[in-house]
């Protein structure tokens, strides 16, 4: 069974943050640094198992443009020039019905690595 399409898409810009709402009433709100951190491209996923990259340093990321694929998928344009890998509404609900355990193992994943969330690594303060 494939994942409802969603009947509503909308970009908070100054939260960064998708909107996605599906025609059973769920609604969902993915942040942009998610959505880059858990890209479907193969620059992120890699060409097999093991072979992910870690995605750092992208807290402060955001959406500049997005259009529709087809019928199936969107293609978000990222404000740090990612534009590579389709967001099928598969990968899109599953993303949003998984966000919490997702965003678990990925910071799990970044302490491992002893990488950071902010840009090279420094915290900034935003104005």
């Amino acid at each position: 069974m494939s994942a409802p399409i969603p009947t509503r898409v909308h970009y908070h810009q100054q939260a960064r943050e998708l909107e996605l709402g599906y025609p059973n009433g769920e609604n969902y709100r993915l942040s942009a640094e998610y959505l880059r951190v858990f890209s479907p491209s193969a620059e992120v996923r890699g060409h097999g198992p093991d072979t992910a990259t870690l995605q750092t340093g992208m807290k402060y990321v955001g959406l500049k443009n997005i259009t529709q694929a087809g019928r199936y998928a969107l293609k978000l344009h990222f404000d740090d020039g990612h534009d590579t890998g389709l967001y099928s509404w598969d990968y899109l609900y599953d993303l949003a019905t998984h966000q919490q355990a997702n965003w678990a193992d990925y910071l799990r994943r970044l302490e491992e690595a002893k990488a950071s969330r902010e840009p090279l690594g420094i915290p900034l303060k935003q104005l």
